[in-house]
């Protein structure tokens, strides 16, 4: 067995001419180089790390799955639903109202009074007008023919009767005696021509004739003149008659105007009623609108009184957005805190859209929604302001990602997904949008990382880093 030498012969043996040849061919490291050497790489070292690009540093945000709400924000304000404005009814001098706003009142609880002395006289006046109505309608009676006088006409016509009756009797006898006188000269005629006769009795009978006939011309004028006086007096009746309904009317006259002054008699009466102005509901006071003591006229507003457990929602939204909108879809309200939102529900969109200059100065085309309280707000009152979300889209359980990360590519959209500490572009298919988070349906996957806000010095492979 051959022993080896141990190693501090070794060091101690001289060294061989193999051993000589092998350092001659070698270069000689000093030192000195040996520190330069270092300082050089070292220096390339930094140059390298100085020119490398940093990483950008970046917000971050995940895929997630969860709920989404694509909402419509806008100001609104609450409105009592039924609001009455009390006016004065009449003309007069208001009394100061006592009631405060806030005040609670009943149907039919006295709010204001008006003084009545104004109306008292013209109802006093509006009786005299009657009164004297009514008497001119009653003196209407004097201005008819009285009864005597109609029974005096009727008298006469029955005397002119009986003497028209009595006139054509005596015509009568009057032509009775002409025919037999007539006969009598024919036969003295033919007497005397006999010469049975003398000549004398022949011209006493044609006397006698002449003498009838002149008889019977007197009977027939008395006759006419007898139906003439029956016809006056007929006449004269009949004027009677038309004299006693003449007034008539005069009694149509007076009762319209006695129907009138009555009409106005019970508008007075009404109105002086009305001095006395009452509630019409039950509710609070939600302003007063006259508050002295003061001369009003007919129709002005004296408060306003409306039931605020019973509030709706005004919200005027912009005409594009109010086509999105239907009845029934919800509205959250925003109490400014970190309690839940009171809930209300869309009862109408206003079919009438109006103008609105913005602050900016713009001209809007916006439209009014109207909305129910789910429950009732007892921290709310009459046009208070609030800050409201109208849920037009909802989906419980979808891929989501902060709408900030995206940004569009061409006509599409993308993300910057990081992996591996770079920045990766990925075209994704979004679907619904909200104010702070977009729908993904394709492109992305559940717990990815994406980039918010990206600058335009990320690309497709640059470093990033964690904010």
């Amino acid at each position: 067995m051959k022993l080896l030498p141990s190693p501090k012969q070794a060091t101690d043996q001289k060294p061989t001419k193999d051993t000589e040849g092998l350092r001659k061919r070698l270069p000689k490291f000093s030192r000195k180089l040996f520190v330069y050497c270092a300082i050089a790489l070292a220096t390339l070292t930094l140059v390298v790390w100085a020119f490398r690009p940093a990483p950008i540093p970046v917000d971050t945000g995940r895929v997630t799955r969860g709920e989404l709400r694509v909402t419509v924000n806008a100001e609104g304000k609450t409105r009592v639903r039924d609001r009455f404005v009390v006016s004065a009814p009449v003309d007069g001098r208001l009394a100061r109202i006592e009631l405060d706003a806030g005040d609670k009142v009943e149907q039919g609880t006295l709010v204001a009074r008006i003084d009545p002395l104004p109306l008292t006289a013209s109802v006093k006046e509006a009786l005299a007008r009657l009164a004297e109505w009514q008497a001119q309608r009653e003196g209407v009676a004097t201005q008819r023919p009285k009864q005597a006088t109609l029974e005096q006409a009727q008298k006469r016509i029955q005397a002119a009767l009986a003497a028209q009756r009595q006139a054509e009797a005596r015509v009568a006898q009057a032509q009775a005696a002409l025919a037999q006188a007539r006969r009598d000269s024919q036969r003295a005629q033919e007497l005397q021509a006999a010469g049975v006769i003398p000549r004398k009795d022949r011209e006493i009978a044609e006397l006698n004739e002449t003498t009838k006939a002149k008889e019977l011309e007197a009977a027939k004028l008395e006759a006419k003149s007898a139906t003439a006086e029956v016809q006056v007096a007929q006449a004269a009746l009949t004027v009677l008659q038309q004299q006693q309904s003449d007034p008539d009317y005069l009694l149509k006259v007076y009762d319209a105007r006695i129907a009138s002054v009555e009409a106005e008699l019970s508008k007075l009466k009404d109105e002086a009623a009305r001095t006395d102005i009452r509630s019409p509901v039950r509710g609070q006071v939600l302003r007063i609108l006259q508050k002295s003591a003061q001369y009003v006229t007919s129709g002005t507003p004296l408060l306003e009184i409306g039931d605020v457990s019973k509030l709706e929602l005004v919200i005027d939204v912009l005409s594009s957005d109010a086509v999105k909108i239907q009845p029934g879809d919800t509205i959250l309200i925003d109490r400014g805190s970190d309690t839940q939102p009171i809930l209300a529900k869309v009862r109408l969109v206003e079919p009438s859209a109006f103008t609105k200059v913005s602050a900016l100065g713009v001209e809007e085309q916006r439209v009014n929604v109207i909305g129910d309280f789910v429950d009732t707000p007892h921290s709310f009152g009459d046009a208070y302001r609030v800050d409201v979300q109208i849920v037009i889209w909802d989906s419980k359980n979808l891929l989501k990602i902060p709408l900030s990360s995206l940004f569009r590519c061409d006509r599409s959209w993308c993300t910057f997904v990081v992996k591996d500490g770079k920045a990766a572009r990925r075209l994704v298919e979004i679907g619904q949008r909200s104010d702070f988070e977009a729908e993904i349906r394709q492109g992305l996957k559940e717990g990815e990382v994406v980039i918010l806000h990206p600058s335009e010095q990320i690309n497709d492979g640059s470093r990033v880093t964690f904010r």
